[in-house]
């Protein structure tokens, strides 16, 4: 994640994130960026992935979340592992505390 004043922040994991900024102002965000699960060198923009909750794809946290940059790519991977698609939006109602 970066601020639109450049301060850059890390995470173990993506629900890590979900959960930091959700008493912030998104358009403070410049940039919320998440990694692509099937490639691992690749960035995507966290407002446009789909995310996969799946026992079957341990997490760093143990929220056996992963992203993907399209609904179909999403759609492979829960075809192999089961569980659950959400959108960004649905992602951060999943995670509101």
């Amino acid at each position: 994640m970066v601020t639109t004043k450049g301060k850059v922040y890390k995470f173990d994991a993506i629900e890590c994130m979900v959960q930091f900024i959700q008493d912030k102002d998104e358009s403070d965000l410049a940039l919320l960026l998440v990694r692509d699960y099937n490639h691992p060198d690749d960035w995507v923009d966290a407002r446009n992935a789909f995310y996969l909750i799946s026992k079957e794809i341990p997490s760093p946290m143990g929220g056996y979340l992963s992203a993907y940059p399209s609904k179909a790519a999403a759609e492979a991977m829960k075809a192999e592992k089961d569980g659950e698609i959400l959108d960004w939006t649905s992602l951060r109602a999943k995670y509101q505390r």
